[in-house]
């Protein structure tokens, strides 16, 4: 059974940072490419990045671009996502997915 299980969310104020973490299972981590995406009260899903199988290859949303930064281990079969310089438009649940299913969030809260 495909798992994936985020952490890491919280209450943060402007300018400051978060790590959060998509820890999956039930398939071959290492084989696939990974991906982030938010959504907001009241708004769709929003795309924000993506990272290869390897980690070579990294992709970002405009609105994210400078600011967030995917990675992942492999060995740990964990995907990883910094948040700097949040926004309190970043606040939302955050969401890991292999393209098909996403876990069930993590919610990021920016306010002072």
């Amino acid at each position: 059974e495909v798992q994936l299980v985020e952490s890491g969310g919280g209450l943060v104020q402007p300018g400051g940072s978060l790590r959060l973490s998509c820890a999956a299972s039930g398939f071959t981590f290492s084989s696939v490419s990974m991906n982030w995406a938010r959504q907001a009260p009241g708004k769709d899903l929003e795309w924000i990045c993506s990272i290869s199988s390897t980690g070579s290859i990294t992709m970002y949303a405009d609105s994210v671009r400078g600011r967030f930064a995917i990675s992942r281990d492999n060995a740990k079969n964990t995907l990883y996502l910094e948040l700097n310089s949040l926004k309190s438009e970043d606040t939302a649940m955050y969401y890991c997915s292999d393209g098909q299913l996403r876990g069930q969030g993590t919610q990021v809260t920016v306010s002072s």
